[in-house]
């Protein structure tokens, strides 16, 4: 395993910012790191890249310990902090080419023209860092964090402030770096999950809720809605009879939401149901859940 986490705990003075977390992330593997702001994402992250020690447990990138061989560990790890530190004096080539030497690469000059054109920085090479867009310096972010070829990157919101063209382009090279790297993402964008992830892991309030393969994590986690509109009244407890159903919700005026296990489509049940109780249905449609609400399920306070 390039990423293995053990127990990890971080206090922040009295408050717990991770609690005993655990997991771990293969070579060739995309992972996403979800949670909502405040869950622990961003402590988690820079604990892996040595920025911040843990207060217990332990991490191993690439077989190195992340307090033990730190300098190891540094070498192998390409980061893109949530906040993105640029030097906006610097021209966009110049600071890669001062990447380059703080990574002692060889024809420095070569890698820089590539990692250039592979995040699509052309256009705006020769200009100063601080006169970019916000989509701009994410893409000098991102040439910085590949540019030594790590074997595992960290991507702390990586797509953001990108418009709707970048972020199809970073997404394509983000789903290119994670076929021979280890990739782990955070990001509150949900279709980004389910177009470039094989795996998530969500955390709530510093504890892991769900460690599960992207494809899977549905159908485990989640219901298909059907929502019906009878022409008649109809009890409650009549429409729980129906074989499939596993909760019903009143939403008035004879309309009602009938929740059934995803993959399972109890239409036809609702409609052979109807006609046993001499009912007439005036509009029927199925909608699956999605990452989204999955995502919500798995991280709303029930208190």
């Amino acid at each position: 395993m390039s990423v293995v986490v053990s127990n990890v705990s971080k206090w922040y003075g009295s408050q717990k910012a991770l609690d005993e977390v655990s997991f771990q992330i293969g070579k060739g593997e995309v992972l996403a790191f979800l949670g909502p702001n405040g869950a622990g994402k961003s402590t988690m992250m820079k604990i892996i890249t040595t920025f911040i020690a843990p207060t217990s447990g332990s991490v191993k990138v690439c077989d190195f310990d992340i307090i033990g061989a730190s300098l190891e560990v540094r070498k192998r790890v390409g980061y893109l902090p949530e906040h993105n530190p640029l030097y906006v004096d610097m021209y966009v080539r110049e600071y890669l080419q001062f990447i380059a030497g703080l990574h002692r690469i060889k024809n420095s000059e070569g890698r820089v023209k590539e990692m250039i054109a592979l995040t699509g920085l052309e256009p705006e090479q020769h200009k100063k860092i601080g006169a970019l867009s916000r989509g701009y310096r994410q893409r000098v972010g991102l040439a910085q964090a590949i540019i030594h070829d790590p074997e595992v990157l960290i991507l702390d919101e990586p797509t953001s402030g990108l418009d709707p063209n970048q972020l199809i382009e970073i997404r394509a090279l983000i789903r290119q770096l994670g076929k021979e790297k280890t990739v782990m993402l955070s990001t509150h964008i949900m279709q980004e999950v389910e177009a470039i992830c094989d795996k998530v892991i969500i955390i709530k309030q510093g504890k892991i809720v769900a460690n599960e393969k992207a494809s899977g994590l549905r159908s485990q986690q989640s219901a298909a809605l059907v929502r019906v509109e009878f022409r008649e009244p109809v009890q409650s407890v009549l429409l729980q009879q129906i074989n499939g159903v596993l909760n019903v919700a009143d939403q008035g005026a004879n309309r009602w939401v009938l929740t059934s296990r995803e993959g399972e489509d109890i239409r036809q049940a609702i409609f052979q149901f109807a006609v046993e109780h001499q009912l007439t249905v005036l509009t029927i449609s199925r909608e699956e859940r999605d990452m989204e609400q999955v995502f919500r399920e798995l991280t709303q306070n029930k208190d």
